[in-house]
């Protein structure tokens, strides 16, 4: 398994090895010794929920993040395309405000490692998409919060132009320090 690092600290590009022959291909998507080898980089070896989800081209979701119960996620997309991308929340964190971003495509074996504490989105770039997603912990629905998708102070270049987002998903705040409802850099 490779690690390309991001320019956010701890969020990750991990490409595994895929062997491919005239019968299809195989890869492992989470092996336990191989992420323990990269513990300093920050992988976890124990997730708590997989969450499986189908979005129509156009669809974006997000930004979302929990606060009280922050989880980790490991996002695959294992058909179609998606354009991936975590936003650094933590105020106080010297990246407070950043993004990065990573298209995911189900015919190339790669995933993205997102920590607790940024925040989650993606939209579809494919006629469908199936994206699966390893998190460090519970989805709580009492503490599930979320950024705008369209704050142009974290200014993320979405590349479609009239996207599919849920009522919840329009009705997020932009992203502001003084918010009570972000994480704090340096807190669990």
């Amino acid at each position: 398994m490779k690690l390309v690092r991001t320019e956010l600290p701890g969020v990750l590009i991990l490409e595994p090895r895929r062997f491919e022959d005239d019968r299809g291909f195989l890869y492992e998507s989470f092996n336990v010794e191989r992420f323990s080898q990269h513990a300093a980089e920050g992988l976890p070896t124990a997730f708590a929920q997989d969450n499986h989800s189908r979005s129509a081209s156009g669809v974006l979701r997000g930004l979302h993040y929990q606060l009280r119960r922050p989880q980790g996620k490991l996002v695959t997309c294992v058909h179609g395309a998606i354009f991936d991308v975590a936003v650094d929340v933590r105020v106080g964190s010297p990246t407070f405000g950043q993004h990065t971003a990573v298209t995911l495509r189900g015919d190339g074996p790669r995933s993205f490692w997102i920590p607790p504490g940024f925040a989650h989105g993606f939209c579809v770039l494919s006629a469908t998409a199936d994206v699966i997603y390893k998190c460090t912990d519970v989805y709580v629905p009492e503490d599930d919060y979320g950024v705008l998708w369209s704050d142009d102070r974290i200014g993320i270049r979405w590349p479609i132009r009239e996207p599919t987002i849920s009522a919840k998903d329009r009705q997020y705040a932009r992203l502001d320090p003084a918010r009570a409802d972000l994480p704090r850099f340096g807190t669990g």
